[in-house]
């Protein structure tokens, strides 16, 4: 497993700046700390929107459509690494602080975006080619997934979805005998703004 560190074998000197200083080789740095840290990176299967993690937290996987490199402005670009550290922070915030998938997602892509800019990398520019390869849940593409992918993130994105469909069973009255429909729905429509309040910008533009 290869990656575009900006010193791979070589032991990490001290900068003659503070260590808690921000700046783009300390977070350069930061990459190479995480991706030392992956146990198994897997290249060989369909993931939907291009990278997970196995449930043991021991593979991370990344499309096997997904490209390694991309030529940006003449520079030959490592885009595992930024995929690496999202879905190792993504796991982490999930399997350790035990996040919704939404937050731990919010925060993995601001640290995925910042490695980005600190690479002189336009965030817009990396998504848009990031795009080009991203599977949903019901692509016709997913015919390789690997047995032992964590579907948790997958299940929590669309939460909103069965949320609303909750809601509109409530609406109609299809609900099982005894049941307080205005407890229910009151619930219901309350986990929703939440989701409104703390989501991503496209789950909230879209309840």
């Amino acid at each position: 497993m290869s990656f575009d560190y900006c010193h791979p074998t070589a032991p990490h000197k001290k900068l003659r700046i503070p260590n808690w200083y921000v700046s783009s080789l300390m977070m350069d740095r930061a990459l190479d700390a995480v991706a030392r840290r992956v146990k198994k990176l897997d290249r060989e299967h369909d993931i939907p929107y291009l990278a997970g993690d196995s449930k043991d937290g021991k593979t991370v996987y990344i499309d096997r459509h997904m490209p390694s490199t991309w030529q940006y402005k003449g520079r030959t670009i490592d885009t595992d690494r930024f995929l690496l550290l999202h879905e190792e922070v993504e796991k982490t915030l999930i399997d350790q602080l035990d996040l919704h998938y939404l937050h731990a997602h919010q925060i993995a892509t601001r640290a995925e975006e910042a490695a980005v800019r600190a690479a002189n990398i336009s965030w817009r520019d990396y998504d848009r080619f990031m795009q080009k390869y991203v599977k949903t849940m019901d692509d016709e593409r997913l015919t390789k997934v690997p047995a032992d992918l964590d579907l948790k993130p997958y299940r929590d994105e669309h939460d909103t979805d069965l949320l609303k469909r909750m809601a509109a069973d409530v609406e109609k009255g299809t609900l099982p005998e005894g049941t307080d429909a205005d407890a229910l729905h009151a619930g219901i429509k309350g986990q929703l703004r939440a989701i409104a309040a703390y989501g991503t910008v496209a789950e909230r533009k879209a309840l």
